[in-house]
């Protein structure tokens, strides 16, 4: 069965859908869309920004979201039987499946990241990448320490993404290193990212949603919360609402994708990085990348 993943934010490069503008009408047509829904012309910072431009959330989500999403539109032989995104790349993954139109996609996902900053302004959080512990480690550490610190993304064995208060995940990293980790390094976001500091995210993001008409899919959504195949359009709204302060559940997304059937593993967007993961999740993996 094949199976379409989208890559989330930090996947961006500058120049990144140029080739795609000026090879595809259909593309062009889309670009220019996204730059009167945004109100500003993405396409200008894409093409030929920086990559300090091409970092400011407002622009990095819907960049990557769009990269995404108009390629899939412009593949030939575009047929998902399942499909998955990683964080941001869950609303591209339901575009892609006709969960979502491309215009009610982008309004979510441009929503989504300033929603997201502004929750990062509020209080000082951030991330960390805690390479070579077992998940179940990562956890209890995580639980043993003052102030607010979780697992946030399950990117493969061996690779957690940690998430909280500033402090909070800077002494988890210290007691992570005491508990055998090989690193434990503080990671450049913007903030606290898939943990309850996105709350004020969650909310406010959460009644967009819920004002957003929710298609039957064309085939199923893998959702980070659930790591589960989900058809059901109400439990999709329901799941991609918790998303914003619950983990990135990608490892066991993908586990199961392999159990219910998946033999190829596309990756669409931005990138390699999902491939990559895919293949430490499971050496025998098919992976390809457009």
């Amino acid at each position: 069965m094949k199976a379409y993943i989208f890559p989330g934010q930090g996947a961006q490069f500058t120049g990144m859908g140029k080739e795609l503008y000026k090879n595809s009408e259909l593309a062009k047509e889309l670009f220019e869309k996204a730059n009167k829904i945004l109100g500003f012309r993405i396409t200008n910072i894409m093409f030929e920004g920086t990559a300090e431009e091409l970092k400011e959330t407002k622009v990095t989500q819907p960049a990557v979201f769009l990269h995404s999403v108009i390629l899939a539109k412009t593949l030939e032989d575009f047929k998902p039987e399942m499909v998955a995104g990683h964080s941001l790349g869950e609303f591209s993954a339901l575009v892609a499946n006709g969960t979502l139109s491309f215009e009610d996609g982008l309004r979510l996902v441009s929503k989504r990241a300033l929603a997201m900053q502004k929750a990062c302004e509020i209080k000082p959080s951030t991330m960390a990448a805690v390479l070579g512990l077992e998940d179940k480690i990562v956890e209890e550490v995580c639980a043993s320490i003052d102030g607010i610190v979780v697992a946030a993304n399950y990117n493969c064995p061996g690779q957690l993404v940690i998430s909280g208060e500033f402090s909070a995940v800077g002494k988890a990293c210290e007691a992570m290193k005491v508990a055998g980790a090989k690193r434990a390094l503080l990671l450049p976001v913007g903030g606290g990212f898939h943990s309850p500091m996105m709350e004020p995210a969650r909310e406010e993001l959460a009644a967009a949603i819920e004002a957003t008409a929710f298609l039957n899919p064309i085939c199923p959504v893998y959702q980070n919360v659930t790591a589960s195949a989900v058809s059901d359009p109400s439990e999709i709204k329901k799941n991609l609402i918790i998303q914003l302060t619950a983990p990135v559940k990608w490892t066991q997304s993908v586990q199961q994708m392999i159990t219910d059937g998946a033999t190829l593993f596309t990756e669409v967007g931005p990138g390699k990085v999902l491939t990559g993961l895919v293949v430490k999740i499971d050496r025998d993996a098919d992976t390809a990348n457009v």
